[in-house]
């Protein structure tokens, strides 16, 4: 093996992280958001591709039975940033954010102020064939308006992994690296075809009785992959570390793992690996790659679409299987498994893939879509 360069997973970090487990967190970094201005709903909207009027038209959503603008529910990705992936202990060890199970209770309405509440959950230990020995950190996140409503809930984990033994290992994605090659003209005409045909369902209630188990929901897209895409992502969601020049030097000084040294020996953030490939290989990714909560939220943007004004998404649970580097497409595909009535309410249970252009598996989720009933 060569020189390690990054620090290491050891027990006395280990030891010391689960001291923290089920204790409330009071000293992590400020949210991105802490209102759902209408600004800030369209900006998160915008940078996941999401066009739908209920949060980005107000003239359309005052229409609506909300009767103001709405966030989307992804949009709370930004008012944490534990459950984006901000992650205490192991200082200077990789995270890679992997995954939530979202639970959502109450509408967020445009200008609602958010606070939360958030504690480290748990820790599991992996053997990974990625980077060998890996931790899974567990974290819980609860979410209120002004009113002290508990709008959501969430667990979401980060995968901590040793950045020298993931670049010397390759094994996840050396078949990966110079497999996204330049598309074809007919295969670029193919996917203008999937964006033309995006629906957003809207004002037309989409009624429980008129879904059917089995039923296909119809085929997003997302990409082909930009760096471009995931800074515009992260303009809308904040992004955990970009910070430039006095605060960036004020974080570093906090947080001393967190300044990587670039080509100019100059400390930098470990969040470039989303826009510098070269970094995004030393730590054993295939290249510059998306964002965690940014796949998640392409799956819940499926769900509005087809669900309409009238739904409302009860659950949502993404897992993150694979990066995807620049240039790949994503083809999100979801089906109906179940539906059923529960507590007064009538429930669609659906499954979620969305595969690469290359046909692997990027992400998986399940979902409960509450719909209106004629009844």
């Amino acid at each position: 093996m060569s020189e390690n360069r990054f620090p290491k997973i050891t027990e006395k970090g280990l030891e010391d992280l689960r001291k923290r487990i089920g204790v409330k967190i009071t000293d992590t970094i400020e949210p991105w958001n802490y209102e759902a201005t209408r600004d800030a709903i369209r900006h998160y909207a915008h940078g996941i591709g999401d066009d739908n009027p209920l949060w980005n038209d107000p003239a359309y959503a005052e229409k609506t039975k909300y009767g103001s603008l709405v966030a989307l529910p992804s949009f709370l990705f930004t008012n944490s940033r534990i459950i984006s992936g901000y992650c205490g202990g192991l200082s200077g060890v990789h995270a890679m954010w992997a995954g939530a199970d979202w639970t959502w209770h109450k509408p967020v309405l445009r200008n609602d102020t958010i606070t939360t509440e958030a504690y480290l959950k748990d820790l599991v230990e992996h053997q990974t064939k990625f980077a060998g020995r890996s931790i899974q950190q567990i974290y819980h996140v609860d979410f209120f308006n002004q009113h002290g409503d508990k709008v959501a809930e969430a667990d979401s984990w980060v995968f901590r992994t040793d950045r020298d033994e993931a670049r010397e290992r390759g094994t996840k994605y050396t078949e990966a690296r110079g497999r996204v090659e330049p598309y074809t003209e007919e295969q670029l005409a193919e996917f203008s075809k999937i964006y033309a045909a995006e629906k957003i369902r809207g004002a037309t209630p989409r009624f429980w009785e008129d879904v059917e188990e089995g039923e296909a929901l119809p085929r997003m897209m997302k990409g082909p992959m930009t760096v471009t895409g995931f800074i515009c992502y992260a303009q809308g969601w904040g992004g955990l570390y970009i910070r430039a020049n006095k605060l960036a030097w004020k974080m570093q000084q906090a947080h001393p793992g967190l300044g990587i040294k670039n080509r100019f020996n100059v400390p930098d953030c470990p969040e470039r690996v989303h826009w510098d490939e070269d970094f995004a290989l030393e730590v054993g990714a295939p290249g510059a790659y998306d964002y965690g909560p940014e796949r998640c939220s392409w799956l819940t943007h499926q769900l509005t679409n087809w669900m309409g004004d009238d739904g409302f998404l009860r659950q949502s649970k993404c897992q993150i299987r694979r990066h995807n580097p620049e240039g790949d497409a994503i083809f999100i595909d979801g089906t109906v498994t179940r539906k059923y009535v529960e507590d007064g309410k009538y429930l669609v249970e659906i499954s979620q893939k969305a595969m690469t252009s290359r046909d692997e598996l990027s992400a998986a989720g399940t979902a409960i879509v509450e719909l209106p009933s004629r009844g």
